[in-house]
C-alpha cells in the first residue's frame, strides 16, 4: 500500500535518515527545510503524515501547526524536536500531535508510528496552551523524555496514574504537572502523604469524620477528598497506607462515593487520583500487606521515574537549576564551575533530586566566591554526614545485610520478601550495567533463564533502556 509523507526538517543528514526509513516501508516522501515551503506543498498535494521538526530556518514548527489543522483537520502530524523539555512536550501535545519524538530517536519506532499514523482517522482534541517552563521537571536524557511524553498522555483524560520511583525523585512534581497542564487545572491539587499520617487517623484525613465519631472529633472535618472536589487528589507513599484504610480506598473508589467516619450519609466524589510510592509492591501484594484488587484500580497509567544515577548527563543542568532558584529564595548568586560540576556528576546521590537540591543550597550558603568550585565541593562532600546506607571500608555484603536488617523493621511475614527486593534490584542493574542493557547477556551474567529475567524487570519497575546509554 503506498502512502505519502511530507517532512520539514532542515538537517539534511536527519531528513535523509528519516526519508529513507518512510520508503522502506512504501511511502513516497517529499522534503522541505521550512515553513513557507511546507505550506506550499500542503496547498498542492494530499498526505497521509506530516512529520515536522520544531525549531525551523523560518519559525516555529509548532506555533504554526493550528492553522495547519484548521486547513487539513484530518492530517496526522508527528512532531520531532531537539528541544527536549517538558516544555516541548506539552507543547505538542497542545497542538494535537499524533506522537512527539524527541531527538535522538528510534528510527524504528517513528517509522512504525509513522505507519500506524497514516492509518488513523481523525485526530485528538486540543487543549488550550498552557506553559510548563515554571515546572521544575529538569532533564534532557532519553529516560526523562521518556516521563514527559507519558505524561502528556494523561493529559487530555482522568485516568489513574501510579508514579514509581526511589525516594528524592521527584513524584510530586510530576504529579503537579499532570495537573496543572490537565484539564482539571482550575479546580484544587491536594497532596497527602499517608505514611505521615498516624494510622489511626487515616481515613478521617481521608474521608473526613462527624462530630462525636472519635475522642476529640469536636466538630465535622471534611477530609481529603472533599477538599479535591473537581480538582486532583495526590496520595503519596501509598504502600504505607494501613490494611483497614486500604480497603475504604478501594470501596471509594469502585464506588465514586465516600462516608465520613461516623458519618450515614454517601458523598459523590468527582477527583482524579493520582498515587505515588517508593516501594515495590509486588513483594508486600504477595506477604499480604498491598492488596492486590486496589492495586490494579491504580495502576491504570503507571509512570516510572529513573533515579538520579541513571540519568548522569541531567545532574549539571539540575544543579544550575538549582543555584538559580536558591537565588530566587534570598541565597546567594553563585555560578558553578566545570571541575565543580565533573565532580557532582561522579556523585552517587542516593538522595537523588531532592539530595543534589539540598547540597546545591548548602553550596551557595557556603561558597566563598561567586563561582562554586571543586574545593567548595570537596569539602562539602567531607563535611557531610556519612551515609549509613554505605557499606564500611573492608566489610562484606553479609555485614551490610546485618547492619541493614538491624536498622529495619518488618511486619510478620514480610522479612523475605523485602530483603530480597532490596538486593535483588542492585544486583539485576548491576547486571545490566556490565551488559550494556543487553538482557540477554545479563541473564547470562546472573545464571537465570531470560524469561525470569524480563519478569523480574517487570517486578522491579527497573528500566533496561537506561543501561543502554553507558556502553
Amino acid at each position: 500500500m503506498s502512502r505519502r509523507a511530507l517532512l520539514v526538517e532542515d538537517d539534511g543528514a536527519i531528513a535523509t535518515v528519516i526519508t529513507a526509513g518512510l520508503e522502506e516501508e512504501a511511502f513516497t516522501v517529499d522534503r522541505c527545510d521550512g515553513i513557507a515551503e511546507r505550506d506550499r506543498l500542503l496547498s498542492a498535494n494530499e498526505y497521509d503524515v506530516l512529520l515536522t521538526d520544531v525549531i525551523l530556518a523560518d519559525g516555529d514548527g509548532i506555533e504554526t501547526l493550528r492553522q495547519v489543522q484548521r486547513v487539513y483537520p484530518d492530517l496526522p502530524i508527528i512532531i520531532i524536536s531537539a528541544q527536549n523539555t517538558l516544555d516541548t512536550a506539552v507543547r505538542a501535545s497542545d497542538a494535537s500531535a499524533f506522537e512527539y519524538f524527541p531527538k535522538p530517536f528510534d528510527l524504528d519506532e517513528l517509522v512504525r508510528t509513522a505507519c500506524q499514523a497514516a492509518d488513523a482517522v481523525g485526530g485528538a482534541d486540543a487543549l488550550e496552551p498552557e506553559q510548563a517552563e515554571g515546572l521544575p521537571l529538569i532533564g534532557r536524557s532519553k529516560a526523562m523524555q521518556d516521563v514527559y511524553r507519558m505524561i502528556t498522555r494523561v493529559l487530555r483524560n482522568d485516568l489513574t496514574v501510579l508514579i514509581l520511583g526511589e525516594s528524592g525523585t521527584g513524584k510530586e512534581l510530576v504529579a503537579e504537572a499532570i495537573h496543572q497542564l490537565g484539564a482539571r487545572k482550575d479546580g484544587p491539587f491536594v497532596a497527602v502523604n499517608t505514611a505521615a499520617i498516624p494510622r489511626e487517623l487515616v481515613e478521617s484525613e481521608l474521608f473526613g469524620h462527624e462530630k462525636g465519631a472519635f475522642t476529640g472529633a469536636v466538630a465535622r472535618t471534611i477530609g481529603k477528598f472533599e477538599q479535591a472536589q473537581g480538582g486532583t487528589l495526590f496520595l503519596d507513599e501509598i504502600g504505607d497506607m494501613p490494611a483497614d484504610a486500604q480497603t475504604r480506598l478501594l470501596r471509594a473508589l469502585q464506588s465514586g462515593r465516600i462516608r465520613r467516619v461516623g458519618g450515614r450519609e454517601e458523598i459523590a466524589i468527582d477527583v482524579r487520583i493520582i498515587a505515588a510510592t517508593n516501594r515495590d509492591l509486588a513483594p508486600m501484594i504477595a506477604a499480604g500487606q498491598f492488596r492486590e484488587d486496589l492495586y490494579y484500580r491504580i495502576n491504570v497509567v503507571p509512570i516510572r521515574l529513573p533515579p538520579l544515577r541513571q540519568r548522569t548527563g541531567d545532574i549539571e543542568p539540575l544543579a544550575r537549576h538549582f543555584l538559580r532558584t536558591a537565588a530566587q529564595e534570598g541565597l546567594p548568586g553563585r555560578t558553578l564551575g566545570r571541575e565543580a560540576a565533573a565532580l557532582l556528576v561522579d556523585r552517587p546521590w542516593r538522595g537523588n533530586v531532592r539530595e543534589l537540591r539540598n547540597f546545591m543550597y548548602r553550596a551557595a550558603l557556603f561558597a566563598r566566591e561567586d563561582e562554586i568550585d571543586a574545593a567548595t565541593v570537596r569539602h562539602l562532600v567531607e563535611s557531610q554526614p556519612v551515609d549509613d546506607a554505605a557499606p564500611a571500608p573492608g566489610g562484606t555484603i553479609g555485614d551490610v545485610l546485618a547492619e541493614w536488617l538491624a536498622r529495619s523493621s518488618f511486619a510478620p511475614g514480610t522479612l523475605y520478601h523485602q530483603a530480597l527486593a532490596v538486593f535483588e534490584k542492585p544486583l539485576i542493574e548491576h547486571a545490566l550495567a556490565r551488559t550494556g542493557g543487553n538482557q540477554l547477556r545479563a541473564a547470562q551474567l546472573l545464571g537465570i533463564n531470560r524469561n525470569t529475567l524480563r519478569k523480574r524487570l517487570d517486578d522491579l519497575a527497573i528500566e533496561p533502556d537506561a543501561f543502554a546509554e553507558r556502553s
